[in-house]
């Protein structure tokens, strides 16, 4: 993904999310998928599609119930 299309799509999440903590790491050598961070921590990845001419962006987050606060 091209730096200016990764800085689209953090801004877009930054708003939905209401958080500047989230951020997107453009160090990866993947060229159709980014890591997502918040606050530095791992939380998934955005995959691009490209398919008849359009473009669609997939976010994947994985949770661990290891993560999960406990049941009351």
């Amino acid at each position: 993904m091209e730096t200016s299309e990764i800085l689209r799509i953090q801004s877009y999440l930054r708003e939905k999310f209401n958080t500047e903590r989230l951020t997107l790491d453009m160090k990866s050598k993947k060229s159709d998928s980014i890591e997502v961070l918040v606050g530095g921590e791992f939380i998934g990845v955005i995959y691009k599609d490209e398919d008849e001419g359009e473009t669609s962006y997939a976010f994947n987050m994985a949770i661990l119930d290891i993560d999960l606060p406990p049941a009351n």
